[in-house]
């Protein structure tokens, strides 16, 4: 009996421990006052921002065990528009609505968007192993970077959203970053669209026949509907202790994009590599983050660890990256149908052509009337 016990103690030891394992944040200071706020409920605006990281983990870690199989299962039966709200007596039939829901993830080289991806094909896709770990870098060399690919990550013909990785941007290079950017989300996407750079010139010949059949124009453009900004938390922290603020300056540039904030008011913001770093440095890298961004500690911000080499979590039963993940991808669903604009019909069409018109001639007329002002002065000058 005492044996039994003593099994059933070490048991318990054990689940605790490796709850702590994934509840990282629970090892930070001042978590005993953030453990009290469960049931005081006091007014959140008064919470140190330190608090307030901490309180959205808590919640994260208390929704996680059942809220994953839930917004699972929501996204498995997800058909673009499910999540549109009818206002103003339109119906849906009259939106505007893509079939395919785009969401578009940007960052730097090595900020993990491709370690993302693998995520949510585990995640989403329910397979704990990944026969293609290594989603957009390529076998023997580097050229699957220089395209944008679309992914299907709950692997299934009738999905109603998909992912597009993007190749990584240059600290030293934000101006043509940001045009590139500019370009997705103005002109659309498509699978294997390449993304040639200055620097890309010296392609061999056989390299620049693989990105010629890659660029085919067969593939569907679709319009980018939600953008993720995914951070390297690890390099930016190391950086800025440095002295080295590049990475904090590249990142706001990036994150505060005005076709980003066009798209999607608030553009979510995924921390990734945080397993790199100590609790601390982990909360602190997020709140400095969060502070050059100018954005709330919490809202829409998620720091997620990514896959092994080996396709796998880095702790395989790890709920709550799981559940943050999925509810990351729920969020941008939820905000993408309800962007959605209504379809112009006959009036409308006239209305802008009517508009186009006016334009044209005011500018026509505006031409006139200095040519002769111009004509005017002239003949004043002679006399």
């Amino acid at each position: 009996m005492k044996n039994q016990l003593t099994s059933s103690c070490d048991d318990d030891d054990e689940y605790e421990l490796s709850r702590m394992v994934h509840c990282w944040w629970r090892s930070a200071s001042k978590f005993d006052e953030c453990a009290k706020l469960k049931f005081d409920l006091p007014n959140i605006s008064s919470l140190t921002p330190r608090l307030k990281v901490l309180r959205e983990l808590e919640r994260l870690a208390l929704v996680a065990p059942d809220g994953l199989h839930e917004l699972r299962h929501k996204l498995l039966s997800y058909r673009s528009g499910d999540f549109w709200v009818p206002i103003g007596g339109i119906s849906k039939e009259e939106m505007d609505i893509p079939p395919t829901i785009t969401i578009l993830l940007v960052g730097f080289t090595g900020s993990g968007k491709s370690s993302l991806v693998n995520l949510m094909y585990s995640v989403l896709g329910r397979s704990g192993l990944i026969p293609f770990a290594q989603t957009a870098l390529g076998s023997s060399s580097d050229f699957t970077t220089m395209f944008l690919e679309e992914h299907n990550v709950l692997r299934s013909t009738q999905s109603g959203f998909c992912v597009y990785d993007s190749r990584g941007f240059d600290y030293a290079q934000m101006g043509e970053s940001l045009e590139e950017v500019s370009n997705w989300m103005t002109e659309g996407v498509h699978h294997n669209q390449p993304c040639l750079r200055p620097g890309d010139d010296a392609l061999t010949k056989a390299d620049t026949e693989i990105l010629t059949l890659k660029s085919s124009p067969k593939y569907v453009k679709r319009k980018v509907n939600c953008a993720m900004v995914v951070a390297n938390i690890a390099e930016i922290y190391k950086a800025s202790k440095a002295g080295d603020f590049k990475p904090l300056e590249a990142i706001r540039e990036l994150f505060c994009c005005p076709v980003l904030r066009k798209s999607n008011e608030d553009p979510f913001l995924i921390l990734t590599h945080g397993d790199l770093l100590s609790t601390e440095e982990r909360i602190e890298g997020r709140l400095k983050i969060c502070e050059w961004l100018g954005v709330s500690e919490t809202t829409g911000v998620y720091d997620i660890v990514c896959l092994t080499e080996y396709g796998y979590l880095a702790e395989d039963s790890d709920p709550v990256t799981a559940y943050a993940l999925t509810e990351a991808v729920y969020r941008g669903l939820l905000i993408s149908d309800r962007g959605h604009f209504p379809k112009k019909n006959l009036w409308d069409w006239a209305a802008l052509i009517l508009s186009c018109l006016m334009c044209f001639f005011a500018v026509f007329f505006t031409f006139l009337a200095d040519i002769c002002s111009k004509l005017g002065q002239r003949d004043r000058m002679k006399r």
